[in-house]
């Protein structure tokens, strides 16, 4: 049996100050630029790899392609005219934006949501979480060659749009939270169409199930690359399913609760060891979580009430003096607001803290060492992450 080590001659000298020293011009090393592209997971944002052969030896995380400045942006607006910039930090999951500034802004303003508008809301951010894993899924097998994963996903996805639509009027930006609860309640016979939807997506994750999942070569392409340690969840802010995947049951749902998520069952899907494959099949599983939970909400929902309580003048709003901190979980961690008011009309400070944040920069720059380049998509798409919050 032939056994074959492995050659690390030409791996750059760590220097006194732990950098690498690497000299381009020696020959041993060259710079290949993963990104941008666009449209899809981590689309717009580039990663400057340096390799030796087909192997990563460092990566840096470059930003700038896409929007910039929207906290900066919210501190030159009221507090109404935020909501058409917050749903844009973050595209394929808009409405946490929108729920964590809303009840940054209520806390602050000391208004009281209607108890139905509490349960609407916990409904629209379950079917966002699903839409966001949806195309998660889609850019995770894509990265490895299974394009028809992206289509089937794409095509329930698109289903759940519908809801989104005859619920709010949009598709993808609904801006339906607002300060005081909601914009109005759920149209005739939703529930049923709902369901009718969420029978498509189980049917969907059982194909993916059987395509992607117990495909041989997603399964060598994926177990045991791309680890994250149980050590590095806390020095690296990780959260979410990449938290959950390693075993660390983080889930602000449980650990914080907020909105009505205390009068519903379920618990956080964890695994064993956080490679490409468990964070994957934590993500799936976490659809089957949040269909059971839409399903709950249908079905313990007040039948009616009302669902925005009474604003003042909001083109004339001044809040008090104050700062807050509003957390929750969305579909990759944990999601907050800092707002800070100085009782003007316009927020004084407002700080956003993304997940994409951590594990697009820090983590996966300690991912990608030593990766093979053929595996630096699908590894970056594992960490399920989105620009724009980074560029915030």
């Amino acid at each position: 049996m032939a056994l074959f080590e492995l050659d690390r001659s030409q791996y750059p000298e760590t220097r006194a100050d732990g950098s690498l020293d690497i000299d381009l011009t020696s020959g041993k090393y060259l710079k290949l630029w993963q990104g941008p592209q666009h449209p899809g997971i981590t689309g717009n944002m580039s990663v400057e790899l340096t390799v030796c052969g087909d192997e990563v030896v460092e990566g840096r995380t470059h930003v700038g392609y896409l929007h910039r400045g929207f906290e900066k942006l919210m501190e030159r607006r009221t507090f109404i005219q935020c909501f058409p910039i917050v749903c844009r930090i973050c595209v394929p999951e808009p409405d946490f934006n929108e729920y964590c500034y809303a009840a940054a802004v209520e806390e602050l303003a000391g208004l009281e949501v209607p108890e139905r508008a509490h349960w609407i809301r916990t409904l629209i951010l379950e079917m966002g979480r699903i839409n966001s894993y949806m195309m998660y899924l889609g850019g995770q097998a894509g990265a490895f060659g299974m394009g028809v994963i992206g289509q089937w996903a794409t095509y329930v996805r698109d289903l759940m749009l519908d809801r989104f639509e005859e619920m709010t009027g949009a598709r993808i930006y609904h801006m339906f939270i607002l300060p005081g609860g909601v914009r109005d309640g759920l149209p005739e016979g939703f529930a049923v169409r709902m369901e009718e939807t969420l029978q498509e997506v189980e049917r969907a994750l059982k194909d993916i199930n059987d395509v992607m999942y117990c495909n041989a070569v997603f399964k060598k392409r994926t177990v045991g690359v791309g680890v994250i340690e149980p050590e590095m969840i806390e020095p690296y802010g990780v959260t979410g399913p990449n938290a959950r995947a390693a075993g660390v049951a983080k889930d602000v749902r449980k650990d914080q609760p907020y909105l009505v998520y205390p009068e519903l069952d379920f618990e956080p899907v964890v695994g064993k060891v956080s490679d490409i494959y468990t964070r994957a099949d934590v993500r799936r599983r976490d659809v089957h979580v949040s269909i059971d939970l839409i399903r709950q909400i249908l079905s313990k929902m007040p039948k009616d009430g009302p669902v925005m309580s009474r604003l003042p003048n909001v083109l004339n709003w001044k809040i008090p003096q104050g700062e807050t901190y509003i957390r929750g979980e969305c579909s990759r961690g944990e999601y907050g607001y800092y707002l800070v008011t100085d009782g003007s009309g316009y927020p004084r400070r407002v700080n956003v803290r993304g997940p994409s944040y951590t594990h697009a920069m820090a983590l996966l720059e300690k991912l990608i060492v030593n990766a093979n380049i053929s595996d630096v998509a699908g590894l970056m798409v594992s960490l399920h992450t989105y620009p724009p919050e980074i560029e915030r």
